[in-house]
């Protein structure tokens, strides 16, 4: 599989998976490919792209998730399951609540589950807005995810609700939060909710060609009145 020879091209990820995490990685691929035929979702439909685009790019993160406040993450707009799935399987110490609000994508999402055999993932068919309300969710995850979801004001408010203090909101941005507009008025919502000042990290493998990850730590609680009901953060984001 393409994936095994660029992790080998990655010494901070090369020892990170086993043989048989890349066998159950590798069924990933065929079952997101094969459903997406019917629901559309990825545009990216060759195994050795998906590799390089998606499985590595959600692979990259590993290093930024050791040390965690909580064995507990959250994954939002978790889409064909990227990149929740395959850092699932790379780190089954973690229970993982994989949050996709359109029915059919989270269907498809508890079917890739199921078939791959991964006791700690539950799929939430739910708005992110309406778990962070909920007690059974809200300030209980150590890790929130989020690949290509929301601008930074809107998914600290949709994040930082499910974090305990202490857990970190780890998010994979485009070039544009590499410039300083995006990271101040994340940082302007996040102190709003709780959250530190968001710090870009280093840059990934060369792979991930533009992407960056954006770290936030939650360091206290959300005031009650976060987040605002469903479709508010993106109408009005704080900052």
């Amino acid at each position: 599989m393409q994936l095994e020879a660029d992790l080998e091209s990655v010494p901070e990820l090369a020892g990170r998976l086993s043989a048989a995490m890349l066998d159950r990685v590798e069924t990933f691929v065929e079952l997101l490919l094969a459903a997406n035929r019917r629901l559309n979702l990825t545009r990216v439909t060759q195994p050795q792209a998906v590799a390089r685009r998606h499985l590595l790019d959600a692979l990259a993160a590993l290093p930024h998730l050791d040390d965690l406040a909580a064995p507990r993450a959250v994954d939002l707009g978790s889409g064909g399951g990227v990149p929740a799935i395959p850092i699932a399987i790379a780190r089954p110490d973690l229970s993982w609540r994989l949050v996709e609000s359109v029915g059919k994508k989270a269907r498809a999402l508890a079917a890739f589950v199921e078939e791959l055999g991964l006791p700690g993932v539950e799929v939430v068919a739910e708005r992110a807005e309406v778990l962070g309300r909920d007690p059974r969710y809200r300030e209980r995850a150590g890790l929130v995810t989020a690949r290509a979801v929301a601008t930074l004001p809107v998914l600290a408010e949709l994040a930082l609700p499910l974090l305990l203090p202490g857990g970190r909101l780890i998010a994979w941005k485009g070039p544009m939060a590499a410039h300083g507009d995006e990271l101040q008025r994340g940082a302007r919502a996040a102190a709003q909710l709780g959250g530190g000042l968001p710090e870009l990290l280093a840059a990934g493998p060369s792979q991930l060609g533009d992407h960056r990850f954006v770290r936030v730590a939650k360091q206290g609680q959300t005031p009650t009145r976060y987040p605002r009901r469903p479709g508010e953060p993106a109408r009005r984001p704080l900052g």
